[in-house]
């Protein structure tokens, strides 16, 4: 039984760690200069209350003087990851004394407007990105040591009070990633231009995740988890084709289990590799999904032999929590991930990433010719596909149901689909049903509606699949995004699972999947 307490690590071997440090990437970098000035303003009619006007143009910083009390905002133009640069030079006198500055980061407009001081999230408030500090000397120019990510900077003056005022000769970002935008190919001409955008801030999203690991997001929490790992990678495929990116990462999360042999849902990367004490259901099972996807891609036979025996271990963790009748048993003692909503329960869901992961793995078993786990896998599937037929699905209903009180849901459902648990006519139907019906309990972040996208290309709905990208990847679009965000709700823009927008990532690994779509199934 697997809860979510703290668990210790293994600590027992890590050559697999050594492994992947070896294919640590050395990082391109790109000067970016800020675009222009602007101004933040209420507005009810703009994305979560807050729209951005032009204030004047980045060469007036030259030469117009601040003091305290004053302030600016720079827009960049497009959403970055690095390290900012400042040339600082005085009018009027010679500094006297330090240079005092806050200065706050921001990847949307309301991180420019809205207090931090009146945050009141669940995440810890040192995420949000505004600093103090004191530049001693002038001129001079000064790298900040920190890495941020952010679209819009406004620079705050504290001092100087007298004597002097501050002039910027010169603002940049070192923008870091490492990805190889050379690698990408050009869309077909045939391609409409709306899905060109789309795949354009796709491959940014990605672009700007892809680090020393995949980063679930550059500002927060700039971890890798295995459930943004995997949607990284098949988009990484078909653009970037960094395999010893995915490869690294695969490697970090085989040697850094936990005690019990789980894959845990992420890893540190910083001071030095360690995984964090989460274990999720599904997360676990990923591994062997992602393993799976990176062997079709790259055909690394040495990686998959490697790796096979930690996929296979999850396998067999994971059937542990079955019942007498081939069930998930769903209690209070297991987190499965599946979507942030609160309502939603995972036990039908759960049990389809087990159908969908033990399809992959057997795969994998019979590519590395392993007989004996090859035949053991195949009976499992049996059962739990059969467990799935008799106790979840709902002939009257129509639908699979969930949980205790027979909750259905739109991820029940689509999951379901993804393991092929009917066959693909009955899964059309199930999924025109779903889209008629309408359940309440929808899909809320990109990475649910990753799979319902992936469930409607699956099952033969590719028109309805591309409904989908338009109206919610699409709106997010209207609503200004130059990245995509970890969290969207086109009904309420301002929504959080962590109690605050402010908090949101606004650039987050499992949105970034439209490029995968379009380049695989639309072009």
């Amino acid at each position: 039984m697997h809860g979510t307490g703290s668990v210790k690590f293994v600590k027992t071997f890590h050559p697999f760690v050594d492994k992947a440090e070896s294919l640590l990437p050395r990082l391109a970098e790109h000067p970016v200069t800020p675009a222009r000035l602007v101004e933040v303003v209420a507005d009810p009619n703009a994305f979560q209350g807050w729209a951005v006007q032009e204030a004047g143009t980045v060469e007036e910083l030259q030469t117009r003087g601040f003091g305290k009390g004053d302030s600016f905002i720079l827009d960049f133009g497009d959403h970055q990851v690095g390290y900012l640069t400042l040339s600082l030079d005085t009018i009027e006198a010679r500094a006297d004394s330090p240079v005092r500055m806050k200065l706050t980061f921001g990847e949307m407009p309301c991180e420019m407007a809205e207090d931090f001081e009146g945050y009141d999230g669940w995440l810890d408030r040192s995420w949000l990105q505004d600093e103090i500090f004191n530049f001693d000397v002038l001129p001079g120019t000064y790298t900040l040591p920190r890495r941020y990510t952010f679209r819009y900077l406004k620079v705050e003056f504290i001092t100087p009070a007298r004597k002097y005022k501050v002039v910027f000769p010169d603002i940049r970002v070192t923008a870091v990633t490492s990805a190889d935008v050379s690698q990408v190919a050009a869309l077909p001409e045939s391609i409409p231009e709306e899905l060109r955008d789309m795949d354009r801030i796709a491959v940014k999203t990605l672009q700007d995740c892809m680090q020393t690991v995949f980063e679930d997001g550059p500002k927060r929490d700039r971890r890798l988890w295995i459930g943004d790992l995997r949607l990284q990678a098949l988009t990484n495929y078909c653009t970037f084709r960094n395999y010893d990116l995915v490869k690294r990462c695969l490697y970090l999360f085989a040697d850094l289990r936990l005690e019990n042999g789980a894959v845990g849902a992420c890893v540190y990367e910083k001071p030095e590799p360690a995984g964090d004490d989460i274990y999720l259901y599904d997360y676990s099972l990923f591994f062997a999904a992602t393993l799976y996807d990176y062997y079709r891609a790259s055909k690394d036979e040495e990686a998959l032999r490697e790796l096979w025996p930690v996929a296979y271990e999850q396998i067999l963790l994971s059937l542990e929590r079955l019942d007498e009748r081939g069930i998930l048993k769903d209690d209070p003692s297991w987190w499965c991930f599946t979507d942030w909503h609160d309502k939603l329960n995972k036990q039908a869901s759960a049990q389809a990433v087990l159908i969908y992961t033990m399809k992959r793995a057997l795969s994998l078993a019979e590519r590395v010719g392993d007989a004996g786990k090859a035949s053991f896998i195949r009976r499992q599937l049996k059962i739990v596909t059969a467990a799935a037929l008799e106790y979840l699905w709902d002939s009257e209903r129509g639908f699979f149901v969930s949980g205790a009180d027979g909750q259905i849901s739109w991820a029940s459902q689509v999951w379901m689909v993804l393991a092929e648990v009917l066959d693909a006519e009955r899964n059309g139907e199930l999924l025109d049903r779903l889209l008629t019906v309408n359940p309440e309990i929808r899909p809320k972040t990109p990475y649910m509606y990753h799979h319902l996208v992936e469930a409607l290309i699956l099952a033969g709905r590719k028109e309805k699949a591309l409904e989908q990208m338009k109206a919610y990847w699409g709106e997010m679009m209207r609503d200004g995004a130059d990245t995509f965000w970890e969290v969207y709700d086109p009904a309420d823009k301002n929504n959080s699972p962590y109690g605050s927008n402010l908090i949101n990532s606004y650039c987050h690994a499992w949105s970034c999947t439209p490029a995968y779509f379009i380049r695989t199934y639309f072009s």
